[in-house]
């Protein structure tokens, strides 16, 4: 029965097939992602989204593991998108944190990328920062 209605309303097909492109770049993966890897055990790196920091919204990394003065994460994959804002906390005493990605994809920096605080930021890709 629905296949002779779309028969003879050849156009209510196009609605839905105009529907289901609309729906398929929302499938796509985003750019925008922050991955923490499990290297550092207990440890471990945490992405707290949607922070107010500066006044605006912005993705907030705390967690990680502290050496001295230093202060290090560890992901598997670190992506900023477009318009994004993403900073690490500077706990009391840290001087300089390292950030690492483990995963096999470049890091793509399209928006804001800092520290909520004055220590020295690295970030630290062997296939690539963009």
């Amino acid at each position: 029965m629905a296949s002779q209605r779309l028969w003879h309303r050849p156009w209510e097909l196009s609605l839905i097939l105009a529907g289901w492109g609309a729906i398929a770049p929302v499938a796509a993966p985003a750019i925008a992602q922050i991955q923490p890897d499990t290297t550092l055990g207990v440890e471990q790196s945490i992405v707290a989204p949607n922070v107010e920091i500066k006044g605006l919204p912005a993705d907030l990394i705390e967690g990680g593991a502290i050496r001295d003065t230093n202060l290090f994460h560890s992901f598997l994959e670190f992506n900023v998108g477009e318009g994004g804002r993403v900073y690490f906390a500077n706990p009391a005493g840290i001087d300089t944190i390292f950030s690492r990605v483990t995963g096999n994809d470049v890091s793509n920096i399209l928006g804001t990328l800092g520290v909520n605080g004055q220590a020295s930021l690295y970030l630290l890709n062997p296939n690539g920062i963009i």
